[in-house]
């Protein structure tokens, strides 16, 4: 099947130089330079985009400060749910455009990248809807002195917040921060991952269409240590929210301690996924194959350790032979494409290096491990399964983000659930049986913020999402992403 057509807006798009946006002017970065964004299935350039600076930051932060500080404040809840909408009703209209984009620059499936922007539009109608219901409360205060008191608490928006978001989900995880944070009445500095900033500039470009005031949302596109750095360190910014490794998460929160801002974080894992032996094997072989191989592994949440019961473990693995070989691997602009490219030679370096780490440390290779034989250029390789019968590899151990699944068997539930909580992250989990009982035991028992039970990678706006011990801290999504982005203030009035 031949790759689609681009559209001609994305074509013409990719044809000049893209700026970054501050104070609501698009401008070249202060320095003047660019740098280049890759076609991960092609290695070829798709487009010039600024490489902004440190003083770049400051003057996107000072924009946002400005508005905060102004027009934003003073807009109405409804009309925060109204812009919102507007922009929900442009991402809808332009989502074969913007899915375009998230292929081009990241390499996914357009199956995929047409879900990740009809998810986009979702999340932020989700959003939309909250302004008008942030609410405070009263108290029944008791004051020492008797005198009637009236107590009431205000949630008021934290400030200027700093939205620091990865490639692997270019444009959802855009809209996961800038939803909750304009709803609350926030402004925002967003800083794209350098290897997929051109979703991010269109998106903004639409926020632009749809009426919102200059200097609400800023965009500063260019290198993590350039841009990033200073926007997470930036005594001007009163809240930063980042998703991406938790080595660069640890570096965010210590560098949020100058001014003391708030920070939330959703970070790495390395999830336990459990196959109990009363399962529905076909089903739960395929949403362990659909767990670890959708998005390339490229996913937070990804399901990279598999604990299947010792009585059906050669079933299960016959099932897993069957679904890496059903992959359709090349370009994602083909509607036949069921398994893209890694965005970067750096990740595919990372992910063959893991690959033959894994035969050193004595896994055994089930299938794949090497890259399509017909497929000369891209960042490509084949969906890997191991089986570590000892636990002992460091697949088994470490985040791979790339698609690469270890297989471990299990005979006793207590020593399972030690196994499956034995590591630093806390992300994910999931537990395939037919048994509520022990659906029900076992997810009580697992250290992660998201179970699921016969499924994997159920998100929804309304639900919350995030991790436990190294995977994070707070929650993106539903009311729980909304105290994230706002301060409670308490008030008394004596009313003696």
């Amino acid at each position: 099947m031949s790759d689609i057509e681009l559209l001609p807006g994305v074509r013409d798009f990719l044809s000049v130089p893209q700026k970054i946006f501050v104070d609501g002017s698009w401008q070249p970065a202060s320095g003047g330079a660019y740098f280049a964004v890759e076609n991960p299935a092609t290695e070829t350039t798709l487009c010039e985009v600024a490489a902004g600076t440190e003083a770049d930051i400051d003057a996107a932060v000072a924009a946002a400060r400005k508005a905060f500080e102004g027009p934003w404040r003073r807009e109405t809840p409804a009309r925060r749910g109204m812009l919102l909408l507007r922009l929900a009703e442009l991402i809808d209209a332009h989502a074969e455009e913007l899915a375009q984009l998230v292929v081009l620059e990241n390499g996914k499936p357009i199956r995929l990248a047409r879900g990740e922007a009809a998810s986009a539009a979702n999340i932020i109608r989700y959003f939309a809807g909250w302004p008008t219901k942030i609410e405070g409360s009263t108290s029944p205060v008791s004051p020492a002195s008797g005198s009637p008191m009236l107590n009431y608490t205000l949630r008021e928006p934290v400030g200027v917040c700093g939205l620091i978001v990865p490639w692997n989900f270019p444009l959802t995880m855009c809209v996961w921060k800038l939803g909750p944070a304009l709803a609350a009445g926030c402004t925002a500095v967003l800083k794209p991952a350098e290897q997929t900033p051109l979703v991010a500039i269109r998106l903004v470009q639409l926020i632009e269409q749809a009426g919102f005031p200059a200097g609400v949302v800023n965009l500063v596109t260019g290198l993590g240590a350039a841009t990033g750095a200073p926007l997470a360190q930036h005594p001007q910014v009163d809240k930063v929210a980042f998703t991406g490794s938790t080595a660069v998460g640890r570096l965010i929160a210590q560098g949020a301690t100058g001014n003391m801002k708030r920070v939330s974080l959703e970070l790495g894992g390395k999830s336990p996924n459990i196959i109990l032996p009363d399962a529905d094997i076909v089903r739960a072989a395929k949403g362990a194959a659909d767990g670890i191989f959708i998005n390339q592994g490229q996913t937070c949440t990804a399901a990279s350790r598999l604990y299947v019961h010792e009585s059906v473990l050669d079933d299960v693995l016959a099932e897993l032979r069957q679904h890496a070989a059903a992959h359709r691997i090349g370009s994602g602009l083909s509607e036949a494409t069921t398994l893209g490219p890694l965005v970067s030679a750096r990740q595919l370096d990372t992910v063959n290096g893991f690959i033959q780490r894994g035969l050193q440390d004595g896994a055994e290779l089930i299938c794949g491990g090497g890259r399509p034989d017909n497929l000369a250029k891209g960042h490509f390789v084949e969906p890997t399964v191991f089986l570590d019968r000892a636990e002992r590899a460091c697949i088994a151990k470490e985040e791979i983000f790339g698609p690469v699944l270890t297989v471990m068997s299990w005979s006793d539930v207590d020593d399972l659930v030690y196994r499956a909580n034995d590591t630093e992250y806390g992300l994910a989990a999931g537990v395939w049986t037919r048994d509520l009982k022990s659906a029900h035991r076992i997810a009580a028992e697992l250290k992660a913020g998201s179970v699921w039970i016969n499924c994997w990678n159920v998100v929804d706006p309304a639900a919350p999402f995030g991790g436990y011990k190294a995977s994070g801290w707070g929650r993106e999504m539903s009311k729980n992403v909304i105290d994230a982005y706002t301060e409670t203030k308490s008030v008394f009035v004596d009313l003696g």
